[in-house]
């Protein structure tokens, strides 16, 4: 495999990314590629184990920081938005010349990849969605509420204590809590609740809406953020797919469980392209 570090100059940012990709397809297999995109205030390195499974496998796989997060930067003066973020996933695949990759969202990054597909459905290969929400289910009144009442309460906390709280919110195990406070801490308060607002305004109910790629939905047993651990059941059923739950995991699936989480994404991609796992991954 070669492994590149490279970076895409965007309007108002600069996208750090890291791609690896097989030096010779020497048997034909043409494993999909694969685009790996972060939740909000994290960056790439929360695919860290994930990212050296698929490559390990054969897959040409990008992940990236999105703009503000991470190695990208964000221009003094401009401001997060959704809309930047989706043209900035499609600036990506389109200059690193992706054919349909599946993309592999997690929160945030499930709700952009999410959105994406359901403007080009044309320009993906398949949608795995890690801890986030339906965009386009159906809402409660006390869902509407919790989304307009997340960005004030969290303007209230001390910019201090914002990454403590939110690792230990979002993920179980000791290591992943610290990863992930390290990963928000780098992140200025007023950026984080910019991307907070961008993060609800993707959700967008259209409850006839169907996915147009295949669709695999994989959340942490132990998620209590948002409504996820009731969204995803619900989702799951219209869609007719199967729910993944990932035992002793929380929110940041990734690190709570990467292990497990690697092995799914094999089997994920390998019954969908009709070929054994990869050494690595496990039937199910």
């Amino acid at each position: 495999m070669v492994n590149i570090t490279g970076s895409l100059v965007r309007p108002g940012a600069e996208l750090g990314y890291e791609l690896a990709e097989a030096e010779v397809d020497t048997d034909g297999s043409g494993r999909a590629a694969v685009v790996l995109t972060h939740g909000a205030g994290m960056d790439r390195g929360m695919y860290d184990a994930q990212f050296a499974a698929l490559a390990a496998a054969g897959h040409r796989t990008v992940r990236w920081d999105l703009r503000g997060h991470g190695a990208s930067r964000l221009e003094d003066g401009t401001r997060f938005t959704a809309a930047d973020a989706l043209d900035d996933l499609a600036a990506l695949i389109d200059a690193l010349g992706l054919d349909r990759p599946v993309l592999v969202g997690h929160s945030l990054g499930g709700n952009l990849s999410q959105a994406f597909v359901r403007a080009n459905p044309e320009r993906a290969g398949g949608l795995i969605v890690l801890d986030s929400t339906w965009n386009a289910g159906p809402l409660s009144a006390g869902e509407r509420f919790a989304l307009r009442l997340a960005a004030p309460m969290l303007a209230l906390v001390p910019a201090g204590r914002l990454p403590g709280l939110m690792a230990r919110a979002s993920a179980v195990t000791p290591e992943a809590i610290a990863r992930t406070e390290a990963m928000f801490a780098r992140m200025p308060k007023a950026v984080f609740l910019d991307v907070w607002r961008a993060t609800v305004s993707l959700v967008s109910p259209d409850p006839g809406f169907r996915s147009p790629v295949p669709l695999a939905l994989v959340r942490g047993a132990e998620d209590r953020t948002g409504n996820i651990a009731t969204a995803m059941p619900r989702w799951a059923a219209a869609e007719d797919v199967a729910e993944h739950v990932v035992p002793g995991a929380g929110h940041i699936v990734t690190l709570d469980a990467p292990d497990a989480v690697s092995e799914l994404l094999l089997q994920l991609l390998a019954g969908w392209h009709g070929r054994p796992p990869s050494a690595g991954g496990t039937a199910a």
